[in-house]
């Protein structure tokens, strides 16, 4: 049975400044942060994926940061994801084919939710996720990728940058991995600052202080049940 990460992603109040929505029916739009390093080849901007979402005036043109790439997601065409921190790195690359890593955001709540899960103000919400096609790759394994191999994270954000950066680089499988149409809380209906039971039950954190920032370890029960939630919904 797999196992998972779940690694905090998207855009936040300090960069570009404001958080992507939740709707009430808990759809939501994900934003990602800015490129803050020089890149090699040309990146979109914020005008380029034609977002909803309410950004700062100076962001427009401002180049994204856009990781993890969404196949489906605008300017993308595969599933990668790249990170330079071992924070993130460590747990992603102790991870095997076929496990999982699940994405979350900070959401801002816009409206009056009519799905009771959904936290007042802003919350913390699991977004996506990989399968991954085959294990995770370190920086140093990357250099040493056969040509072939190495295309498949061509369009990523760390190859893209100047400087190479990434700690680990990972791919997932195209039939398991993806945006989800709803999003599923970690947050508390509460508050968005409370962690919910799939932190403090399932996952390896405690949700004691700033757990929305921190890598979450799920064993092989934990993420089927995870999984599960993703796929029939959190009521």
């Amino acid at each position: 049975m797999p196992r998972a990460v779940a690694i905090n992603v998207g855009a936040n109040t300090n960069a570009p400044g404001v958080r992507g929505p939740i709707y009430p029916d808990g759809r939501f739009e994900f934003v990602p942060i800015p490129e803050t390093s020089p890149t090699s080849d040309p990146v979109p901007t914020y005008a380029d994926l034609d977002l909803d979402t309410e950004l700062p005036e100076e962001s427009a043109d401002a180049p994204v940061h856009l990781d993890p790439e969404f196949a489906e997601y605008p300017e993308c065409e595969a599933y990668t994801y790249g990170d330079p921190y071992g924070v993130k790195a460590r747990p992603l690359l102790d991870l095997q084919e076929g496990d999982y890593v699940l994405f979350y955001a900070t959401l801002t709540t816009s409206g009056s939710p009519a799905r009771e899960w959904i936290a007042p103000d802003w919350g913390a919400y699991l977004v996506g996720q990989f399968r991954l096609a085959r294990d995770p790759v370190s920086g140093e394994e990357y250099a040493d990728l056969p040509e072939a191999e190495r295309r498949r994270f061509r369009n990523n954000a760390h190859v893209k940058r100047e400087e190479f950066d990434a700690a680990v680089l990972l791919t997932g499988e195209a039939d398991e991995s993806g945006l989800y149409e709803t999003a599923v809380p970690l947050s508390s209906p509460e508050q968005g600052a409370t962690a919910n039971r799939l932190v403090t039950d399932l996952s390896s954190d405690s949700g004691k202080g700033p757990w929305w920032r921190r890598p979450m370890r799920f064993g092989e029960s934990e993420t089927d049940e995870v999984l599960d939630l993703v796929a029939n919904g959190y009521e």
